[in-house]
């Protein structure tokens, strides 16, 4: 639909949350922004150099390649029903036009069902779904200034939490005892795009729904990704710089890290390594805190909130802007 829009959203988004992100490295459709122009006569290569060819990156290929989405954002790993869970904005992701939507997807990159939870359907209230989580049996899904819940098994809506003075929700996860994470990128979109609001801020929902802010400053960078399974505490990614840092149990920064590229978006653990996705370079980074991170997975555009099929040891990665997902062997 507005793929285009949202990836002129996004360039504004970059730009507006101070990332590293340079113009010309920004997510995009236009054909014209994709396709570099030729070369003029004078600018051609010399005899001695025409022969010579760029190195293509290398990595690895992906089990699967699945189009058919609308802005795919998120994907979760259901491990109890073995299905992937896809969150589609299908729309502007600031915009509250319930007609945002969950796919079910197999393992072998089959679509189960493209609306198994769909906005306006069943008295579903959704309008632009981020991030997912799965926990107490429910998905837990961020929607502009409200965290929605949903039975696993039937998707039928099971309740809200509304996160007051959030302007932009946008990931979520939960740890092993069952609270819940959610991200606050601290923006809104206003008439050039992504517009800063100052909310940054990650908050904790309890088994009673009951929300807190576990930290909230612009500090912390345009918070994007969340990691909850790791019992030292919250991992968060930034949109707005290329960070990667802990949360401890009172909302400290831990372990900050600078990554080699910015805008990154979904972060997930695999043993001791962390993989977060970068739009400025289009690709999936592996690292270790206070180590140094390298592209693991090149060429991915716009990949946005990753997720970890714990059964295969696969990253599942969002092709926000081409509509589609792909899955990859980490093993």
């Amino acid at each position: 639909m507005r793929t285009a829009h949202l990836a002129s959203l996004v360039l504004g988004f970059a730009v507006a949350c101070g990332g590293e992100t340079p113009e010309s490295t920004a997510p995009t459709t236009s054909a014209s922004a994709a396709t570099p122009p030729a070369p003029s006569a004078s600018a051609a290569p010399s005899a001695s150099t025409a022969d010579v060819t760029p190195p293509v990156p290398t990595g690895p290929v992906p089990i699967f390649h699945l189009a058919g989405f609308q802005t795919p954002e998120s994907i979760a790993y259901d491990d109890a029903n073995d299905r992937y869970l896809v969150s589609n904005i299908n729309g502007s992701p600031g915009e509250a036009d319930n007609n945002g939507y969950i796919s079910l997807v197999s393992p072998d990159g089959k679509m189960i069902l493209e609306k198994f939870i769909a906005g306006g359907v069943n008295k579903v209230q959704l309008s632009a779904p981020k991030g997912t989580a799965i926990a107490n049996g429910f998905l837990y899904v961020a929607d502009l200034d409200t965290v929605r819940m949903f039975d696993l098994k039937t998707g039928a809506p099971k309740g809200s939490v509304k996160i007051p003075g959030a302007t932009f929700l946008n990931d979520v996860d939960a740890d092993a005892q069952g609270k819940v994470y959610v991200s606050d990128t601290g923006v809104k979109v206003g008439a050039h795009g992504f517009e800063p609001t100052g909310t940054d801020a990650v908050y904790v929902i309890d088994k009673a729904n009951k929300v807190k802010p576990l930290a909230k400053s612009p500090d912390l960078g345009k918070p994007n990704g969340v990691y909850a399974g790791d019992k030292t505490g919250l991992w968060v990614v930034t949109f707005g710089a290329a960070k990667v840092y802990r949360l401890d149990d009172k909302g400290k920064k831990q372990d900050e890290t600078t990554l080699p590229a910015g805008s990154l978006d979904g972060i997930i653990k695999n043993g001791d390594d962390l993989y977060i996705s970068s739009w400025e370079t289009s690709s999936v980074y592996k690292g270790r805190p206070g180590g140094t991170f390298t592209v693991a997975i090149p060429n991915v555009k716009s990949p946005a909130d990753i997720g970890l099929d714990t059964k295969r040891k696969r990253i599942l990665v969002p092709l926000f802007s081409d509509n589609a997902i792909e899955a990859y062997d980490i093993k």
